[in-house]
Parts: C-alpha cells; sequence; structure tokens
C-alpha cells in the first residue's frame, strides 16, 4: 500500500490511524532517509496510543521506553551503529517481547539482529528535486501486519488517513 505524505498533518493523521491497530508483540521497521519523518510518525503514534510527555529521537540514547497503561513501547533508532552487532552488545534483544510494541527507525544498521517487521513503513522523497511531497510504502510482513493494513485499506474504518 502507498499513501502520499504531502505534508506534516499527512505524516501525523497517518500516525493516529495506524496506532490504534498495533498490537503487544508487534515489530514496526520505520525506514527511510534523514528528514524523511520516521521520528514524526513515531511521535503521532506515541500520542495516538496516549502517551502525553515529550517524544524526541532516540539517535543518541539508542531506545526510548514509553509505558502507556499496561504498555510498554519502544522507540528504538540504529542510525549510530557501525556494526550490526552493536544491537546485540547492548542487549537490545531483550526489549522485543510479547508485552511491547517496538517501533525500529534504521533497521538495516542492525541486519541480521534485529526480529523482523511486523510492519514495515519506508518514506520516501520523490525523485523530483522540486517536488516536496513524501510517499510511504506500508509493507505487511507477518499476518498482524496484513491485518493492520486491511484495516487501514478499508474505506469505513474511521482513523484512515
Amino acid at each position: 500500500m502507498r499513501r502520499e505524505l504531502p505534508d506534516e498533518a499527512a505524516t501525523l493523521a497517518l500516525g493516529y490511524a495506524l496506532a490504534p491497530l498495533l498490537t503487544p508483540g508487534m515489530v514496526v521497521w520505520l525506514d527511510g532517509d534523514l528528514g524523511s519523518g520516521k521520528t514524526t510518525l513515531a511521535r503521532a503514534m506515541l500520542r495516538a496510543l496516549g502517551y502525553a510527555g515529550p517524544v524526541k529521537s532516540p539517535t543518541y540514547t539508542i531506545v526510548e521506553v514509553y509505558v502507556i497503561y499496561s504498555l510498554y513501547c519502544y522507540h528504538f533508532d540504529f542510525y549510530r551503529f557501525s556494526d550490526p552487532e552493536e544491537f546485540l552488545d547492548a542487549g537490545l534483544d531483550e526489549y522485543f517481547r510479547n508485552d511491547s510494541v517496538c517501533l525500529v527507525e534504521w533497521p538495516d544498521k542492525a541486519a541480521g539482529f534485529v526480529p523482523p517487521a511486523d510492519l514495515a513503513l519506508r518514506l520516501r522523497f520523490p525523485a523530483k528535486a522540486s517536488c516536496s511531497r513524501r510517499t510511504v510504502d506500508l509493507l505487511a510482513c507477518s499476518e498482524r501486519g496484513r491485518s493492520c493494513l486491511n484495516i487501514l485499506a478499508n474505506p469505513a474504518f474511521q482513523g484512515a488517513a
């Protein structure tokens, strides 16, 4: 499924639409160039799930932890990894549990170690430099991911972006 994201409001709307579809145990990969909207999308999902505190990029901390009622949400950013094994060295595999949702920026930097995605979101800038619209490809990588996209694609879904 591909969506156009003409502005930040569209990115936020997508995050708000996706959030209620996420279930404990899900892994969501957020892939895209610097400035493509990965953290903005994660922030919208966290807000929609009910988190009211500050949401910052985990570029330097590697992981930010958000407790939303009984749900643990972990927001990762592996941009600074120089070797995928840093994932194991940091003990990050322990965060990927059945009672949490994991949002992962730059999953390719931990390739082979980060768990597979249920849902992969690929944010892209257009090929034409004169156009500022971004696109996002939403890819289902598991049955849970397919369920999310089926609901999101349904015109009757109230949260549709």
